[in-house]
């Protein structure tokens, strides 16, 4: 039964993703996220943790709905494909493609402040050997359309459906993968990058091993070589046996002989090319720059001055200083609380409220050490978190931000009036939350989770209201464990600063569990930095889990690969047999010293098991050497499952680095898949997608068009 009425499309793009996710032989390529329906891409958007190409956008509903459509796709921090279509239809010609394709492009560039990078466009791979004389030059009007659009659009990228080709020749794997496989040679040569493809096939069907009779009958159709093109093909594939493959191709008669078609009544004219280059006659148009509307705090030159400077400190443990003081229920109640409902001892940040004479204290504490940016008491302070505790009314978790926010910048206040040749900042300490987006806290069933991305959302946008109100300087989204928490935090984030119009620095910082190099969820630490990187973060850093020595490595990876100011603040040493950490202040400054010897921080700082004792030291050690220069990264296309994927195109041989896009787990595109949707047989469309990542798939298209299902 394939009643659409029986599967809803974000549900089953819901589940399916999360357990691509989950399972590690999938979850380490890239998605592409494909609907017709743009609520069902940002489904599957909300599931991945890596990042992502949207396929598709485009001029169908006029320029808004695209500029909407665009922007919305730039907060989730995806690539996107834009469809050759404006409000007129679909392009067929060269030049509609080329034209529509432009318009898009000069739209996400100086509109959107789309990377060009970014920026895939699919000119529609239109079916040839249909018998209809107005389909005979579509391959040919998609190569030459592409060769044109990459050069007046510079950055972008050319995908497409390759199967759409042959949709003709189905039944007849010869013919139709020979198609496929010359089709990729001449686009790719034209500048295709990449395209949703059957990865075994066109790996297995190099161009230059197509049977050479078969090839001339395919190209002569391909490239519009002659009117009776498709006529003669026709004649010659009945002859084959329909499930040959392209490269070893069989007669049906067994025969050898060559075929001999009907009389060449339109020979190919000597030195005749249809998809030859065109003299070149237009110049290369010049787009103006993206400029954001919002604007910057005071707080971005500040800082950066700062940064460029010297290496900055960061403290150190609030936690670890909050257990020195040993306090009980009655401190974490105080009068506020006195009757509430559930224990609140252990609940640290809500000490701003009842304790704060203790917060301020350990605040200036490590201002004393010598900190430049101390981190407001407030890990914690989502209304997710603070529902253990029965506290997540919107109320106190806004007072709870707020008030850390007010402590922290008292403090900072205070010893910058001291000296202000150095000044001190208030950083808004933002925490993972206790729970996870991209693992299930179920071992039976993978595609559960506990919250939702639109909830982990709220929660951050919630908790940034607090702490801007309270006046810090910059947000800190710290301790990541789970990237795609951390996509939340920063899309809340990024809708804040568009809503109030104004915005201030954001670091990142990610969390490394163990000496695999990866984060819980996963991700590799590039990975993870390139999941993150389209909030322009002011520096992106690593904490918690390991001590320096553990941690280097890590960093000096992330040194080399962002282009944005790089921090550490890592544990006094892994935790001992009580839980407790035993590095001494004078060991820890020796082990970060080669971070800051190497050039590999703008920032130093300590996290579990450190004090303001450690803080003096390492501030001591690192005003010795000067900061890391931010290098100048290459402007590329990257994208990210658990692994990084980054696109180089060789500029001599575009087919040697194309990118293969797993075609199978399309409802569209394979009824074995579609009919495993529509039976919620999850466990079969994931063994599709795993066979094709096996196959060599470089990434996986997920189409979940309810439409067809």
């Amino acid at each position: 039964n394939m009643d659409d009425g029986l599967i809803d499309a974000v549900s089953a793009m819901t589940k399916f993703v999360n357990l691509l996710v989950s399972e590690p032989d999938t979850a380490k390529v890239p998605f592409m996220i494909d609907s017709s329906k743009f609520h069902v891409v940002e489904a599957g958007l909300k599931c991945s943790q890596g990042k992502c190409i949207v396929n598709s956008i485009s001029l169908k509903e006029g320029e808004k709905k695209f500029k909407e459509q665009a922007s919305i796709v730039k907060m989730y921090g995806a690539a996107v494909v834009v469809m050759a279509f404006d409000e007129g239809g679909q392009a067929a010609t060269a030049d509609e493609k080329v034209r529509m394709c432009q318009r898009a492009y000069k739209i996400l560039v100086e509109e959107v402040g789309f990377n060009p990078e970014d920026i895939i466009f699919d000119p529609n791979i239109l079916t040839v050997g249909t018998g209809m004389e107005e389909h005979n030059n579509y391959a040919v009007d998609f190569i030459r359309a592409t060769r044109e659009i990459k050069r007046v659009c510079p950055g972008c990228k050319i995908s497409g459906g390759v199967s759409n080709v042959a949709f003709s020749f189905r039944g007849n794997e010869a013919v139709r993968r020979g198609f496929h496989s010359a089709f990729l040679h001449h686009a790719c040569a034209a500048g295709m990058d990449m395209g949703i493809v059957n990865a075994a096939q066109v790996i297995a069907d190099d161009y230059h091993k197509i049977d050479k009779e078969l090839l001339e009958y395919i190209e002569d159709v391909l490239l519009n070589r002659r009117q009776d093109s498709t006529e003669r093909l026709l004649d010659f594939a009945a002859t084959l046996d329909p499930k040959s493959k392209p490269t070893a191709v069989r007669r049906l008669d067994g025969s050898a002989a060559p075929f001999v078609a009907s009389p060449k009544e339109n020979p190919i004219v000597p030195g005749f090319n249809p998809i030859a280059p065109d003299a070149i006659s237009l110049k290369v148009p010049i787009y103006k720059m993206w400029s954001d509307k919002v604007q910057k705090s005071s707080a971005f030159n500040v800082l950066d001055a700062c940064m460029k400077k010297r290496i900055m400190v960061i403290d150190g443990a609030m936690g670890t200083m909050v257990q020195r003081r040993k306090l009980q229920e009655p401190d974490f109640r105080g009068t506020i609380f006195k009757n509430h409902s559930h224990d609140l001892k252990g609940n640290n940040d809500i000490l701003v409220v009842t304790r704060p004479d203790i917060i301020s204290d350990i605040h200036e504490q490590y201002l004393g050490a010598g900190a430049d940016i101390i981190e407001t008491n407030s890990f914690s302070g989502t209304f997710i978190a603070q529902a253990d505790y029965a506290l997540d009314a919107y109320d106190e978790v806004f007072r709870l931000n707020k008030t850390a926010a007010e402590l922290a910048k008292a403090a900072c206040v205070k010893f910058t009036g001291k000296d202000p040749s150095k000044p001190r900042f208030a950083a808004g300490a933002i925490g993972p939350t206790n729970r996870t987006l991209s693992v299930s806290p179920s071992v039976e069933n993978p595609a559960y989770r506990a919250t939702t991305f639109d909830e982990v959302v709220k929660a951050y946008y919630d908790q940034v209201c607090g702490l801007v109100a309270g006046g810090v300087d910059l947000l800190l989204v710290e301790t990541i464990f789970d990237t795609l928490n951390a996509k939340a935090a920063l899309f809340a984030i990024d809708k804040f600063f568009e809503e109030k119009g104004c915005s201030i620095p954001v670091m990142v910082s990610g969390t490394i569990v163990d000496n695999s190099g990866r984060t819980l969820s996963g991700q590799t630490n590039e990975a993870f930095w390139i999941s993150v990187s389209h909030a322009k973060p002011f520096a992106v850093g690593l904490n918690c889990a390991l001590g320096a020595q553990d941690m280097k490595k890590y960093v000096a990876n992330l040194s080399k690969c962002c282009d944005c100011y790089v921090f550490c603040y890592p544990n006094a040493g892994l935790p001992n047999a009580m839980g407790g950490y035993d590095d001494t202040p004078a060991n820890m400054a020796s082990d970060i010293q080669p971070f800051a010897e190497e050039s590999l921080i703008n920032a130093i700082g300590g996290c579990c098991g450190t004090g303001p004792e450690h803080i003096k030291a390492i501030g001591d050690m690192a005003s010795k050497f000067p900061p890391r220069k931010v290098p100048v990264v290459e402007n590329v296309l990257r994208t990210s499952g658990l692994e990084p994927h980054i696109y180089k195109p060789d500029p001599v041989d575009h087919r040697k680095t194309f990118i293969n896009i797993g075609e199978r787990c399309n409802v569209a595109g394979s009824i074995m898949y579609k009919k495993a949707i529509v039976d919620g047989d999850y466990e079969k469309a994931l063994a599709i997608a795993k066979k094709q990542v096996e196959q060599g798939a470089d990434m996986l298209d997920v189409n979940m068009d309810d439409g067809l299902i």
